[in-house]
């Protein structure tokens, strides 16, 4: 028996139906084209460049520090000297516990005197130490202990700073062991009066922060708690010894041996 195919309907519901197709022929047309066009615009289009990054946050290394933090930082670094009747303060600024200092703590009365040399440890730790190096005309020395604390905590070296920068000093001013005082940097390249006869001192650090007999040798550190100079010297104009606001230090790359520069004289006392 023979099929004939059937109409799928009248023709006015064949008319109905492809109009919808159509419509949904154009709607999906529609969503293909907004997915491309949003593809496109994430993604740089057609100019060929990425989309750009978006900012993350990214720790800086260079972030300053409260001062409880670089105390607490630097402070296992530092070293009480005594040599003779001279008080002094001193850094571990190697591995190996060497000690950077003041020359005219270290100097004595007669060379270098080096067998007249004590060095207390943050820990406690007591030794004798000779000298290794100085540079008399820096005012700089350096110590190389006979006894090393159980842990060695040198300090980071860092490098220059600018005039109005934020500094901290530790030390042992008039044998108050340990102390913190705050202060700016309040000139560069000053000269002062060296510990050795009839020499100048030159390429200084001017700054605030309190020191007295008995902070020479020890660290001034930067807000980052970086040494950036060796105290050497207060402005003392009455020749009391008393602190007036003015302290020098010698920059830390001139410690080490690099150059200094020059700067006006001023009237000054080591301490």
């Amino acid at each position: 028996m023979e099929h004939v195919p059937q109409e799928a309907g009248p023709p006015e519901a064949r008319e109905a139906g492809a109009g919808r197709a159509r419509r949904y022929a154009a709607a999906g047309g529609l969503l293909v084209v907004v997915a491309a066009l949003a593809y496109w615009l994430g993604g740089g289009g057609g100019s060929g460049e990425e989309a750009a990054p978006r900012p993350t946050p990214t720790p800086t290394p260079s972030a300053s520090l409260t001062v409880t933090d670089v105390f607490e930082q630097v402070g296992p670094s530092v070293v009480v000297i005594r040599s003779g009747d001279a008080l002094g303060t001193g850094v571990i600024a190697n591995e190996d516990g060497t000690i950077l200092t003041a020359y005219h703590v270290v100097k004595g009365s007669a060379g270098d005197g080096a067998a007249d040399v004590t060095v207390t440890f943050a820990d406690g730790t007591k030794a004798k130490a000779a000298v290794a190096s100085s540079l008399p005309e820096r005012d700089v020395a350096t110590l190389k202990p006979t006894k090393l604390p159980e842990i060695v905590v040198p300090a980071t070296l860092g490098g220059g700073v600018d005039v109005g920068a934020p500094v901290v000093a530790i030390g042992n001013p008039l044998g108050l062991t340990y102390s913190v005082s705050t202060g700016v940097v309040s000139g560069l390249n000053r000269a002062t009066a060296g510990a050795a006869k009839g020499s100048d001192l030159k390429g200084l650090i001017q700054f605030d922060a309190s020191v007295n007999p008995g902070s020479s040798g020890g660290p001034l550190l930067d807000a980052r708690g970086l040494v950036i100079g060796v105290v050497v010297s207060i402005a003392d104009p009455g020749g009391d010894e008393a602190f007036a606001g003015i302290a020098f230090a010698v920059p830390i790359g001139a410690a080490l041996g690099g150059g200094d520069g020059d700067g006006p004289g001023d009237s000054t006392g080591a301490i």
